[in-house]
């Protein structure tokens, strides 16, 4: 990812996760000229590249709260464009599900924040009707609240088609580009970096888990403190898909919202996360009791998955704060705009994040932009088990990942254009190459061969003994 880095800009956003990637989006829509710095060598390489790609009604956000406007605005956005944009969409529901009788009392306060939500479809579900949707349940539940309009969606695609139509009208993308300092002079930003100095009018804080030290570098505080959160997932095999449909969701608590159990765009189920504070903000390490709970809680829920295999583990960190809700806030003598805390909710509030940003910045004394008339739709390629694949049509060349039937033809665009995969892990989440049963064991190589001299830090392959 290059960008000319030439001239002022309208605005820098700083951080290239999702909310970042939909700022971007929100803003060269709205007319600007952006900046999108990333840290790492490729978008969407920290708390973004792991979550649980649930797409939320919001029914159970604190009612009034930014959140909720946020969540619900992202997720009429997100199915309003999604089609434009051939991002998937795999329509499940989901039930918030009782297993034992103090879950089940508070099913019904549950339902009314629902309602108090604007979520009208919401509905109390005896067990018997529970079985009847979902029969391979356990059969020890007590009842469950129906929520029709959760989904699962594509984690990747989204943010990464938010960018890319940014960048088709005219925003630029800068990796390799932690901010190390920056000064405000007559009511310009000068951000310091390593690929070089940028100037911008305005500066958008989305930096996820750096977000407190952002602030405090370039401002000299900050109204928050990033305490990174680690979840753990446990992936099931494919053929897990067969035992659910609905998403599985538990009665939270106050602390969390507890783990869930769901299928994956990709075919697989997914159960987690798991909730754990530490102070390391680049390393979510897995731990083997952790991933062991998890797999029990699945299969309590789910007998049938105790004969299923375990395809990946992996662990991710969401950028946490001292409070709960979402740490926006703009200071326009400053001519900046902090979008921090922004948790497990950030995949769905994104657009509606990148629209409440937008209007923080009309009240700004430079908020004059001419908004794009006709937008430019970029056509994503589909990777939702459900949907048509690569391999389906003609022309498509080799197989290279047979887990997951990933053609030479994907790799190969997905290591081109303005937006190209910087590293291993974005090849990864443009294509889903090597995170199959075998987790790369069998296409490493061929991979390795076809990106050879496309990354800073190439593929390792291990070569066998003469």
């Amino acid at each position: 990812m290059m960008t000319s880095q030439s001239g002022l800009f309208d605005v820098a956003v700083i951080g290239g996760g999702v909310v970042g990637c939909a700022v971007a989006r929100r803003f060269a829509l709205d007319g600007a000229r952006v900046l999108l710095l990333e840290r790492a060598s490729d978008i969407l390489s920290g708390a973004s590249k792991a979550n649980s790609a649930l797409l939320h009604t919001g029914f159970d956000a604190p009612p009034g709260s930014l959140e909720l406007a946020c969540m619900q605005a992202g997720y009429r956005e997100y199915c309003e464009i999604r089609e434009r944009m051939n991002l998937p969409l795999l329509e499940t529901g989901a039930m918030v599900v009782a297993w034992s009788e103090a879950d089940l009392a508070r099913l019904d306060s549950i339902e009314a924040q629902a309602r108090a939500n604007g979520v009208d479809d919401v509905r109390l579900m005896e067990p018997a009707e529970v079985l009847a949707r979902e029969p391979h349940l356990a059969t020890s539940l007590r009842g469950a609240l129906l929520v029709p309009g959760e989904h699962v969606i594509d984690p990747w695609s989204a943010p990464l088609a938010y960018l890319k139509q940014a960048v088709a009208h005219g925003a630029e993308v800068l990796c390799n580009a932690e901010v190390l300092s920056g000064r405000l002079d007559a009511g310009l930003w000068t951000l310091e970096t390593p690929r070089g100095a940028v100037r911008a009018r305005i500066v958008i804080n989305c930096a996820g888990l750096f977000g407190d030290e952002v602030e405090t570098r370039l401002l000299g505080r900050s109204d928050f403190i990033i305490m990174p959160r680690k979840g753990q997932f446990v992936v099931f095999d494919k053929a897990a898909s067969a035992l659910l449909t609905t998403i599985l969701l538990p009665v939270p608590n106050e602390r969390t919202k507890g783990v869930v159990l769901a299928r994956t765009i990709f075919g697989n189920v997914l159960v987690g996360p798991t909730a754990e504070e530490q102070l390391d903000r680049t390393r979510a390490d897995v731990r083997q009791e952790a991933l062991r709970d998890l797999v029990a809680k699945a299969v309590a829920m789910v007998p049938g998955l105790a004969d299923m295999p375990v395809t990946a583990i992996y662990a991710g960190l969401r950028p946490a704060t001292e409070k709960k809700e979402y740490r926006v806030s703009a200071k326009p003598e400053l001519r900046w705009i902090t979008i921090g805390g922004i948790r497990s909710t950030g995949l769905t509030a994104a657009l509606g994040i990148a629209r409440h940003a937008a209007s923080l910045h009309a009240g700004f004394d430079d908020a004059g932009f001419r908004p794009v008339n006709d937008p430019v739709w970029p056509h994503m390629p589909n990777l939702a088990e459900h949907g048509r694949r690569d391999w389906q049509a003609d022309g498509h060349g080799e197989i290279v990942c047979h887990c997951e039937l990933v053609t030479r033809r994907e790799i190969e665009q997905a290591l081109e254009g303005p937006l190209a995969a910087g590293d291993v892990g974005g090849l990864k989440r443009r294509t889903r190459a090597g995170m199959g049963r075998c987790q790369g064991f069998y296409c490493q190589a061929r991979i390795a061969a076809l990106t050879e001299g496309k990354f800073a830090e190439p593929l390792a392959v291990e070569k066998a003994d003469d």
